[in-house]
C-alpha cells in the first residue's frame, strides 16, 4: 500500500480549505483517508496551517510519502 501524506479540500467555490490526511494514493483526492493529521487555511493572511507533528513524524517513519505541497508546509512548521 502506498500510503501519501496530502491535502483534501474542503470548503466552498473559491473559498478553499484543506485538511492534511494520510491516505492511500489510489484512493481520490478528496476521497476515503486513513487519519487526520491538520488543517491548513490559504483564505487568511498569513496562512494559518496547524500540523499534529507527532503524527506526522510517525506517519513519515512510517514510510508515508507527503506530496510537494505538504512537505513545505512540514518545513515551515518544523517537522521536518
Amino acid at each position: 500500500m502506498a500510503v501519501k501524506i496530502r491535502l483534501r479540500r474542503m470548503g466552498a467555490k473559491r473559498a478553499p480549505f484543506y485538511r492534511v490526511v494520510v491516505a492511500d494514493s489510489r484512493f481520490p483526492r478528496d476521497g476515503r483517508f486513513i487519519e487526520e493529521i491538520g488543517t491548513y487555511n490559504p483564505n487568511v493572511d498569513p496562512a494559518e496551517v496547524t500540523i499534529d507533528a507527532e503524527a506526522a513524524k510517525k506517519w513519515i517513519a512510517n514510510g508515508a510519502q507527503p506530496t510537494d505541497t505538504v512537505k513545505a508546509l512540514l518545513k515551515k512548521n518544523n517537522v521536518l
